[in-house]
């Protein structure tokens, strides 16, 4: 027996974060198993390790604290509820509006490839498994970051905009968790601890005012590592 379908408007109803066909979606659209090829990507990470910055499990900790209390999971954060509020049309700004804020925010060649890559993988795998009406106009703005398109295909799916900012934020923290192992700086152990204790700071991070009048970062370290890793000679990772 083939399985049912799931339809934009089984997803629709009811609009609570926590229903449970929702919740179960989310974790598929952040699940590593997605089809957009984040695990190519490091963020900048790789040179980090490379120039000695992050050599272990507290420099890394603190690497990524940063980028979630400063740098681009906060900013990602507000790109992902203002493109929210838009498809909602809720607030001033358009889809394409935040589109092109958040292609001006990215830091470096590398990071803006990563940032397109993942959007557009991201779009074209939920348009093509969940087809939405409600998504198709907004899905063919070009081009379109992660955040971006995470924000405006979790209102389509009328998905509550706090769960989507968890899992987002998580799978920000597992993503570069896992990368460090693959360069060989922690353990697994060590992954699941940074990832621990990192949990308040993810919370903060959903919790905080998502405003892009007052959007900013303070990372210059991380954004260095973005542009150096352009020109490293041995790597594993896009960037």
């Amino acid at each position: 027996m083939n399985a049912p379908n799931v339809s934009a408007a089984d997803l629709a109803a009811p609009p609570i974060a926590h229903d449970s066909l929702q919740r179960v979606l989310i974790q598929t659209w952040f699940s590593p198993a997605f089809p957009i090829g984040g695990f190519a990507y490091s963020h900048g990470l790789e040179f980090a390790v490379e120039a000695g910055s992050v050599q272990d499990r507290d420099s890394l900790q603190l690497w990524i604290g940063d980028l979630l209390r400063h740098g681009s999971s906060r900013t990602d954060a507000a790109i992902i509820a203002a493109g929210w509020h838009a498809m909602r049309g809720e607030g001033s700004y358009t889809v394409a509006d935040i589109a092109e804020f958040s292609v001006a925010l990215q830091p470096s060649a590398e990071r803006y490839l990563e940032a397109t890559t993942l959007g557009r993988c991201f779009m074209d795998a939920v348009s093509a498994s969940w087809p939405s009406p409600e998504l198709a106009e907004s899905a063919n703005v070009n081009p379109l970051t992660y955040p971006t398109a995470i924000g405006i295909a979790a209102a389509a799916y009328n998905i509550g905009l706090t769960f989507v900012l968890e899992a987002f934020t998580l799978a920000f923290v597992s993503n570069q968790t896992s990368a460090a192992i693959r360069l060989g700086v922690i353990g697994q152990t060590d992954g699941q601890r940074i990832i621990a204790a990192l949990l308040p700071d993810i919370q903060a991070v959903v919790v905080a005012p998502h405003n892009l009048e007052d959007i900013g970062t303070c990372t210059f370290a991380a954004d260095l590592a973005s542009i150096q890793h352009e020109t490293q000679h041995t790597r594993l990772f896009r960037s």
